[in-house]
């Protein structure tokens, strides 16, 4: 019960109890909240009161009203600062969930005049394109293509990479993905690929990212075209 002579005003214990209820998996993705008569009658507050702790959920993200059927505890979105260069296991781990990686394909693949130039290529080089599939818990959120140098990351065929690639190279290149020099990031619609290794609807928004990672010696270790899904992100640019 919420306490009436509390000097924290009651839509916050209210917004807490229900935030701690999502958090603890009490109230999980896609469960109907009381409404808010239920909710007024067992916490012994008024509608109003009520009504501003669900909007400030709503408002957050953690909840999600649809007309004329209730309001549903949202699916959690991972946040991500742009301007930093977060990994997405370490973006995971910020947000409280566990990564984890399903590999599609492994294949060399010849680099186009763009990849020779971002990579800085050596003649005759090739490309080592990995694609895997990234899941936050038990759920697939990213296609994730990235695009290496065969003659320097050759290795990585052979390496299980269920985990973190990153640490994969710090450890047997000694070689350590620092940050990216530009990233581009465009709204774009789930095709079939997309539909079938990301288990969502045809037509669906994803977020798709470019981007060309750097080492802490300013040499590109892979470019990087990630389909995300729009609804289980949330990219914070800050200045």
């Amino acid at each position: 019960m919420l306490k009436q002579d509390d000097q924290i005003p009651l839509y916050i214990q209210l917004k807490e109890s229900l935030l701690s209820s999502i958090l603890n998996g009490d109230l999980k993705y896609g469960d109907k909240i009381p409404t808010e008569a239920e909710l007024s009658e067992e916490y012994k507050i008024s509608r109003i009161t009520v009504r501003k702790a669900i909007l400030e959920l709503v408002e957050d993200g953690f909840l999600v009203k649809r007309q004329g059927k209730g309001t549903f505890v949202n699916k959690r979105k991972i946040e991500r600062k742009i301007v930093h260069f977060l990994s997405f296991s370490d973006a995971c781990k910020a947000n409280g969930l566990t990564a984890s990686s399903k590999v599609i394909k492994k294949e060399i693949v010849q680099p186009t005049a763009k990849d020779i130039e971002l990579l800085k290529l050596e003649e005759g080089d090739a490309l080592l394109f990995i694609q895997r599939v990234r899941y936050a818990g038990d759920s697939p959120i990213m296609i994730e293509n990235n695009y290496y140098s065969y003659k320097k990351f050759h290795i990585l065929l052979n390496e299980d990479l269920e985990g973190s690639v990153y640490k994969v190279i710090e450890e047997k290149l000694n070689i350590k993905p620092q940050g990216s020099w530009e990233t581009t990031l465009e709204i774009v619609r789930a095709s079939e690929d997309e539909v079938q290794l990301l288990n969502t609807s045809s037509g669906e928004p994803l977020f798709y990212m470019e981007t060309t990672v750097y080492d802490e010696n300013d040499e590109p270790v892979h470019r990087g075209k990630q389909y995300i899904l729009g609804d289980s992100y949330k990219f914070i640019f800050q200045q």
